[in-house]
């Protein structure tokens, strides 16, 4: 009889277990993503704010999520006085810092010196309403919260592509890398679309790097150039935009990284398409 009672709890555990596991599964958080912005639209419906070179966070209430759903280990000193409600994003420690950055927020040990250069800047509030009306809760929001380690992000007006350009060309000026536009009554709602603009003096993209081509001349013994394949599977070159370190210790293949271009060729490749950065700001996995 006691055999029999030990065997039936063993497939309840079981379930028990596997319950617990798919809840702590955590989903990839659904947040609206940018188009870029193109001379006509109609800019008094958007607010205007500086695009930063951070790394796009999603504040679950509990836990920083990447976009594909995994944890960025934040100490619990720097969550502390976090609301425990949903946010979104970017963990952004300045201008023309992304390489230090990224190598920070993805530590599974989070190291304390490097956090506290780390700040949240909050652009929107998950929910509903149109956006201006979650601006006016994500301030007062923010101003009642006890934590130095968040930030509003600064939306206003703006009336004219010629006044838009003006302060592109401040902010590139300045060092920072461009604008975003959200229109007012925007919603909030996962996807790609015209509610939320990026605008930059050039457009970029993201690539897997497929193959390192070796260098000739002065280049021999280091990279040349790299072979990338898009998302739609199609591969081209990018021989320019990197550094000698860069060149010296080049992207392996699979390695995701980002690239600029000036528009599309007649066959709809890149153009004149230049080396950014290597996209490394996912931290791992479970």
């Amino acid at each position: 009889m006691q055999l029999i009672c030990t065997w039936g709890f063993i497939p309840a555990l079981f379930l028990l277990l596997m319950g617990a596991a798919r809840a702590s599964e955590i989903e990839p958080p659904l947040v609206p993503l940018a188009s870029t912005y193109k001379q006509g639209v109609v800019l008094e419906d958007y607010w205007v704010s500086e695009k930063l070179d951070g790394v796009r966070a999603y504040w679950s209430g509990h836990v920083f999520l990447s976009r594909n759903g995994n944890v960025y280990r934040a100490p619990d000193w720097f969550i502390a006085g976090l609301p425990d409600i949903p946010l979104d994003g970017e963990l952004w420690m300045g201008r023309q810092r992304f390489a230090e950055l990224s190598g920070a927020v993805r530590k599974q040990a989070p190291i304390d010196v490097e956090w506290r250069r780390i700040r949240f800047h909050v652009f929107d509030l998950p929910g509903a309403g149109p956006f201006h009306e979650r601006y006016e809760r994500l301030q007062t929001l923010i101003d009642s919260a006890d934590s130095p380690y968040l930030k509003l992000v600064q939306q206003k007006p703006t009336s004219s592509h010629s006044a838009l350009m003006a302060d592109l060309d401040r902010v590139i000026a300045e060092g920072g890398e461009g604008l975003m536009l959200k229109r007012r009554e925007s919603s909030y709602e996962a996807g790609r679309s015209d509610d939320l603009l990026k605008v930059k003096a050039f457009e970029d993209a993201e690539a897997v790097v497929v193959e390192r081509i070796a260098g000739k001349g002065r280049l021999r013994g280091m990279m040349g150039a790299l072979k990338v394949e898009l998302p739609n599977g199609r591969r081209f070159r990018i021989g320019t935009g990197f550094n000698d370190e860069i060149r010296a210790h080049p992207p392996a293949p699979g390695t995701h990284i980002t690239f600029k271009y000036y528009g599309l060729t007649a066959t709809g490749l890149p153009r004149f398409a230049s080396f950014l950065r290597i996209r490394d700001d996912e931290p791992p996995g479970p």
